[in-house]
């Protein structure tokens, strides 16, 4: 008898521990100053509410993305575009609204439910320093394109590793503007040497995110994408549907949190922690309490 109690309590020991591992939320986030942001924001926010949260920030964004799809991530902050194209192979121009509703058609049959879409879209872009473009003229893509293909200004470029594979990168950009830069004058390095780069004169064309901070601190100018090349990455909560099986209000909640988001909004988060130097707890925790949700 003394045997089979011991065997039901560990039973019992074993299956509130399932529960309670059940009952977890993982938050996952991506490698860049944003979705660190956002990865804090979140984890902070709920836990306020009274969920039992997990963090897992600074992934790779392919990582990350299969690590939802495996059940091991049940909610990150995912841009429609990347979405669109580098995880339903999606090519075709699409408006806005189009992209939204597709990719939470297509990612819903994988079991991940796209929610209320903010008002940030950080979409990519090349930027240049505002004294090159009044010297140079060059204010769009259309522009630099003319420029490169003319050879009158040796440019060089900045770009990250991941835009220059990427399916909607580097090399459809160049495809798309009908122009080819030479491999000796691109720089690949890491998305924030990029900003130090450009604005040190080091390089004179640089990979850019829309809502990124540095760009108005640093005095850059983004080049129109004047043939809409890029897409929109409208930034979003993206859940698992156990997930939100699990916790019918978190819908509700994550979507509270979404609609205060705009490209103003994240871009002076990222350039407190990118310019100011303020960490990122710090950054996020403020946020929430300004907006009454701590």
């Amino acid at each position: 008898m003394k045997r089979l109690m011991t065997t039901l309590s560990g039973l019992v020991l074993v299956g509130s521990m399932a529960t309670a591992q059940a009952e977890e939320i993982v938050v996952g986030g991506k490698n860049f100053t944003e979705q660190q942001l956002l990865a804090s924001m979140t984890t902070q926010y709920l836990e306020g509410l009274g969920y039992d949260v997990e963090s897992r920030a600074g992934m790779g964004s392919a990582v990350l993305r299969q690590a939802q799809e495996n059940g091991q991530i049940d909610l990150y902050w995912e841009y429609t575009g990347t979405s669109l194209i580098n995880y339903n192979d999606v090519t075709e121009s699409l408006s806005p609204e189009e992209t939204y509703q597709r990719v939470k058609e297509l990612d819903g049959e994988k079991g991940l439910v796209w929610l209320e879409p903010s008002e940030a879209n950080n979409t990519y872009a090349l930027a240049m320093r505002e004294e090159t473009v009044e010297e140079t003229g060059i204010d769009n893509l259309s522009k630099l394109a003319e420029a490169v293909n003319d050879g009158d200004e040796e440019l060089t470029f900045a770009l990250n590793a991941e835009f220059y594979a990427r399916e909607d990168g580097w090399r459809p950009l160049q495809q798309a503007y009908d122009f080819r830069v030479s491999r000796g004058n691109v720089k690949r390095m890491d998305s924030g040497l990029v900003y130090q780069a450009l604005r040190d004169g080091q390089v004179d064309v640089g990979l850019v995110f829309a809502t990124d901070g540095r760009i108005p601190a640093f005095d850059f100018q983004v080049l129109a994408d004047d043939q809409n090349f890029f897409p929109a990455y409208a930034l979003t909560p993206v859940v698992r549907e156990e997930t939100l099986e699990a916790h019918p209000k978190l819908a509700e909640q994550m979507n509270a949190l979404s609609s205060l988001l705009d490209d103003q909004t994240m871009a002076d988060l990222n350039a407190r922690v990118d310019v100011e130097r303020e960490t990122i707890e710090d950054v996020a925790q403020s946020f929430l309490e300004e907006n009454d949700l701590l």
